[in-house]
């Protein structure tokens, strides 16, 4: 599902009024919160996780919030470990779409499902991905088909990073090969820093991951973003040509992060939680924190976000099944 710019725009204005509510709606404030993350710090999941949990202290949602980092699984530990939490709004879960929409065409079983063991909040942000390269790569490269060329040429490192096996960086970075039918080879990380982190040393040639994740790395010339998936151009990289752009069809994609509760958590819980993120999420601190990592703050509904994780479930299963790839679970 590729998210229109109207969209952000209409559901940061929404979220604008309710930042006006004041902190009658979280009357009924937590003690302690924790918004928990699957993937490590410095990444974008874990920016978001924290903007917004800092914004909900501040606002009065809880007394005091930390993050929980519970990597593992490209993400799945975090939202098996919802499925435990107490339902009082206290705990809530940021996610990638990917762990929800596209792990269930990949994995034969997994230990959660994601329409009954969590209860959507709202949408957070959404964001591009970008294609980069390393010192690994010639300066010469600076464009996916010529990236394309040289891992013809050199078979033998044709090989890409991702935050996790069967995230959509991982297969956007097949679809990339498979467009010019070459067999890139996928090196699964736990999360997009650490593999640019391999990248910039020079251990591993490319790196498929959100824009934002990017950016921190540009500076030093050790990281050179060839192309970006969203069907117009990121305005956090605004100089680099899309994939549709340099002739892949049909390679117009980019995700979103959602904030989830345990399912069986009350309408009122429901509500009051929904309130809140919406008002965070307009914040103009988060709005400009959020920016610096390369996503869109966005809000939504709970009944909204649920319509999201559909459409997007049914668009990635053709395509995992024509990719062929599939998971132990």
């Amino acid at each position: 599902m590729t998210i229109s710019r109207r969209h952000i725009i209409q559901s940061t204005s929404a979220a604008a009024l309710l930042a006006c509510i004041g902190q009658k709606a979280y009357a009924q404030s937590v003690e302690n919160m924790r918004v928990v993350t699957g993937f490590p710090p410095g990444g974008t999941s874990d920016t978001i996780s924290r903007r917004v949990a800092e914004r909900l202290r501040v606002a009065g949602y809880a007394k005091n919030s930390v993050v929980e980092n519970k990597t593992g699984a490209g993400g799945q530990i975090a939202i098996q470990y919802m499925k435990t939490m107490p339902t009082d709004g206290s705990v809530i879960l940021q996610t990638p779409m990917s762990m929800l929409g596209i792990y269930p065409h990949i994995y034969k079983k997994l230990q959660y499902d994601p329409i009954n063991d969590l209860q959507p909040a709202s949408l957070g942000a959404v964001f591009d991905f970008g294609f980069a390269v390393g010192p690994a790569v010639p300066a010469s490269v600076k464009s996916i088909p010529e990236f394309l060329d040289w891992c013809k040429a050199n078979p033998n490192q044709a090989n890409f990073g991702s935050p996790g096996a069967g995230s959509l960086p991982h297969f956007l970075g097949v679809l990339l090969g498979r467009s010019s039918n070459i067999d890139i080879k996928h090196v699964a990380f736990r999360g997009t820093q650490p593999a640019i982190l391999d990248m910039i040393g020079g251990q591993i040639p490319a790196v498929s991951g959100p824009v934002g994740e990017f950016t921190q790395h540009i500076s030093s010339g050790k990281c050179r973003v060839l192309g970006t998936s969203g069907a117009k151009r990121s305005r956090f990289a605004p100089t680099v040509a899309t994939f549709t752009e340099q002739g892949l069809k049909d390679m117009a994609f980019n995700e979103w992060f959602g904030f989830y509760l345990p399912s069986g958590v009350s309408a009122d819980v429901v509500t009051r939680t929904n309130t809140a993120l919406r008002a965070a999420l307009a914040a103009p601190e988060v709005v400009e924190g959020l920016a610096a990592m390369g996503l869109e703050s966005a809000s939504s509904t709970p009944a909204e976000l649920a319509t999201m994780l559909k459409n997007d479930t049914n668009r990635w299963g053709p395509i995992v099944k024509a990719i062929g790839f599939t998971a132990e679970g």
